[in-house]
Order: structure tokens, then C-alpha cells, then sequence
């Protein structure tokens, strides 16, 4: 039975309206009306189009499941994969309407702060990516950044907020180390070094077993010029594990754009569907998203629209068979 079938009996036989059972089904009214104006009105009785709505019907369910299983963040683009990864044959355009016709909407825009402190006295790093945001091999490039994320009280008032540093690996976007805290300080930035580091199982697994006498070897880890990444604690900690440091322009998100794109997907896909009371509860839902569904099913069009996880497992089996 198709769902629009299920709709109308559910009035014919339980005297529930359209409007409600549309709703608790997440289907939308004015596609179910003009089903209803096909289904009764003079081609109904033809058949003309009664296998084109029966595979459409099909497709919309199939969408709104593989929707829903992707929690709800993946648009066409990305969902027209995942559904050919499950068997269906399908195009980004027949995907895209039907997410039209049930009313599925990915991404909702919201807008984040700036962080960036600059501390004219500190030393200065040269930019070593200039805005080439590629890598040939795992290590080699990493870039990162930091960002707020607001709470509420229960009057709706602003709230303690938490801070994220990030590092990212830019051969496959994959997030190496996500560090929380209160203050976005040199020690958050380091704590996510850290963790990035321990991800790829240490400093010699990084950079090589060479590293400390050829420093072509050594990881680049690319941010903004803010005080965070300049201080004293934060750089010789970079010098400790043979990481090169990389700075862009002040003022230039263009330069950093790899990492800004992070937190404009975590701000789409998290941030403007959540509001948090406390500090706790942001961190679990963030943390959850960010190793969870961001490195293991969300789709990177620089990754062969594969996961992060998806595309080194892969890339490794191919240097295998190789």
C-alpha cells in the first residue's frame, strides 16, 4: 500500500483527517492533494499514470528514510549517493524533488563570531598552504581552528558558552582531535594537537621515523594568526612533536577557509537545530556529531563524496592492492 493510499483511508475508514495524518507522517499536504486530484480525477481510471506514481512513491520513502537515517543533514547532493550506495538508481534531480515534494530541508544558515586575538608581539609563521587546502597523503597537512558554542538558561537568557578546537586532516577532512573547554586559551589548542597527534598513533607515526633531521617530513598545522595558536605554551609544543606551524593573513578567512567550513557545517547541521542549557548537553551532541556521524557518514565532495573514515580505508586497500 503507498502512503498516499494509507492517507485517504485513514479518513475513509477512521474519520482522521488529511492534514493530521500528513503531519504525523512528515508528508507534505499539497503532495498528497494532487495525488488525490490524480487518483480521482479522469486519467485515474485510464492507468496512465499509475506506474509513474507508485516508483515516485516509492522514491519519496526511500528519501525520507535514507533522510532521516543521515539525521537529517544530508541535502541532494549527498543523499543521492547514499541512496545509490543502497542499490537505488536514482539522479541528484529526482532526489532533490522529492525532498521538495515531503518539504526536506538540510541545511538552515546561522552565522558564528569571530575568535581571532591578535598578539602583535608574537612571533610570526609564514603561510606554507596559501589557500591550497590539498594533500597527497595522510599527515602532511593539518589545519585547525576554534569556535563558540552558546547556551541558554531556562529563561532563554545567555548562558555559560563552550569552546571547540579543532584539527583536521586535510588529505581526507577527517577530524583528528576536537577538544571542549570554558576558555578558548593556548591550552584548548593544544589539548586538540594532542589528540590529533595520539589519533595518528604519535609523533614518529606523524612524521616519520626522519623527522627530527629532515623537516620536509613534518606535519604542517595551518591556522589564523590569533594569540591562541602565537603563545609561548602553544608553539613549543609544536616544536616538541615536529610540527610546522602555518599562519594565513590577519583577517582573511579565505586563508584558514578548509577549517571555516568545518564550523559552517557544524553550525548548520548542530548548532541551529539545538539550543543547549548547559555546557554538558552542548558537548555531548557536538562530540557525537563530530566523531560520529562528521568522520564516519557525512559525505565530503573532496573526499569522492565519501566519509572521511570512508576514503582513508579505502585509499589504504588501494596502496595494498598496489
Amino acid at each position: 500500500m503507498s502512503v498516499a493510499r494509507f492517507i485517504a483511508d485513514q479518513r475513509t475508514n477512521y474519520r482522521v483527517p488529511h492534514t493530521v495524518t500528513c503531519l504525523l507522517l512528515g508528508v507534505s499536504l499539497a503532495w498528497f492533494y494532487k495525488w488525490l486530484t490524480r487518483a480521482t480525477g479522469p486519467s485515474a481510471s485510464s492507468g496512465l499514470h499509475t506506474s509513474r506514481d507508485r516508483r515516485r512513491d516509492t522514491i519519496d520513502r526511500a528519501v525520507k528514510v535514507m533522510f532521516t537515517s543521515k539525521r537529517g543533514l544530508h541535502g541532494s547532493p549527498r543523499l543521492v549517493h547514499d541512496l545509490r550506495d543502497d542499490g537505488w538508481q536514482v539522479s541528484e534531480k529526482t532526489v532533490a524533488d522529492s525532498m521538495r515534494r515531503q518539504g526536506l530541508v538540510a541545511r538552515r544558515i546561522k552565522r558564528r563570531n569571530g575568535l581571532t586575538r591578535q598578539d602583535k608581539t608574537a612571533p610570526k609563521f609564514p603561510d606554507l598552504l596559501k589557500r591550497d587546502f590539498t594533500a597527497q597523503r595522510p599527515n602532511a597537512r593539518w589545519v585547525g581552528d576554534m569556535t563558540e558554542i552558546p547556551t541558554v538558561d531556562e529563561h532563554g537568557r545567555p548562558g555559560p558558552k563552550l569552546y571547540l578546537a579543532t584539527v583536521i586532516d586535510l588529505y581526507s577532512r577527517r577530524l583528528l582531535g576536537a577538544a571542549t573547554g570554558l576558555h578558548p586559551d593556548a591550552e584548548l589548542a593544544c589539548s586538540a594537537l594532542k589528540m590529533a597527534v595520539a589519533a595518528r598513533g604519535g609523533v614518529d607515526a606523524v612524521n616519520g621515523p626522519d623527522w627530527r633531521t629532515d623537516e620536509t617530513q613534518r606535519v604542517i598545522f595551518h591556522t589564523d594568526r590569533g594569540s591562541t595558536y602565537t603563545a609561548n605554551s602553544f608553539t613549543r609544543l609544536c616544536r616538541q612533536l615536529g610540527v610546522r606551524q602555518s599562519m594565513g593573513r590577519v583577517g582573511s578567512c579565505f586563508d584558514n577557509a578548509a577549517a571555516e567550513a568545518f564550523f559552517s557545517s557544524l553550525e548548520w547541521e548542530v548548532l541551529s537545530r539545538h539550543e543547549f542549557t548547559n555546557t554538558r548537553a552542548a558537548r555531548a551532541v557536538v562530540l557525537d556529531w563530530c566523531y560520529g556521524f562528521y568522520n564516519h557518514d557525512r559525505r565530503h565532495s573532496s573526499a569522492g563524496m565519501m566519509s572521511p573514515v570512508s576514503y582513508e580505508n579505502t585509499a589504504a586497500l588501494d596502496r595494498e592492492a598496489a
